[in-house]
């Protein structure tokens, strides 16, 4: 089930789950049991994130047309490059 925000007039704001099909009507406030409407605080799935799960999330959302550049290579060092047909002597 999914997790939205609320904020009750009275204790303030509340998280809690709820079905999608009632996320518009308001939720009985955890404490003083108030109806509380639902609020919108932060960006959803991204604010609370952590620098490593926005990283993932980024590099999933990435292109498929983008190509990968590696980091820790220079341009044109041979190492990740597609091998070289050698000719034999002779």
């Amino acid at each position: 089930m999914p997790v939205y925000d609320y904020d009750c007039a009275h204790c303030g704001p509340f998280t809690a789950t709820q079905q999608m099909a009632r996320s518009a009507e308001p939720l009985a406030c955890p404490e003083c049991g108030e109806a509380a409407p639902r609020a919108f605080f932060t960006a959803p799935a991204v604010a609370g994130m952590d620098a490593g799960r926005r990283s993932a999330m980024a590099s999933n959302e990435r292109s498929a047309s983008e190509p990968r550049q590696s980091k820790a290579h220079g341009a044109g060092c041979g190492c990740c490059a597609a091998p070289r047909k050698v000719r034999a002597p002779g």
